[in-house]
């Protein structure tokens, strides 16, 4: 007989879950927020954050874009663009996020809130350097998806 403890070593790292939002508009604009704290304070990101205890990934989504900029939207006009997981994406240890599209109407009005410095409207073909962690990639693949 084996002993499976000594042959099996189990290793489990703590994994947080986020969401993040690209919200556009029909004319090709992107909503960034300049974070306030760090990681990456100054920097600017999507509006994103923590999925809380008993939520959705795309209920966070929805929730944390109100809290970041004011903009409400309904939860089920997301949609999903995928799962960004990569090791190390997160300087703060290993973080999941699942990254929605939300496609608002060209007057929607913005107001930077929780854990933004400022909230600002991008053009897509002309968007900040430097994204925060790995926005830049979630933001290419929104915009292949749409076709900006």
């Amino acid at each position: 007989m084996v002993d499976r403890e000594a042959t099996e070593t189990e290793t489990f790292e703590t994994i947080r879950f986020t969401a993040d939002v690209v919200t556009m508009t029909p004319d090709g604009r992107v909503l960034l927020i300049e974070r306030d704290w760090p990681p990456y304070e100054g920097a600017w990101a999507l509006p994103g954050g923590h999925v809380d205890v008993g939520e959705s990934s795309r209920l966070a989504a929805a929730r944390e874009l109100k809290e970041e900029t004011g903009v409400r939207v309904d939860p089920r006009h997301l949609r999903q663009l995928g799962v960004w997981d990569q090791p190390g994406r997160d300087p703060r240890g290993r973080y999941v996020t699942v990254a929605y599209l939300a496609v608002v109407p060209a007057d929607t009005t913005i107001v930077a809130g929780d854990d933004a410095r400022t909230a600002r409207w991008w053009p897509a073909t002309d968007l900040p350097p430097h994204l925060a962690f790995d926005h830049a990639d979630i933001l290419t693949a929104a915009l292949t998806e749409v076709s900006v």
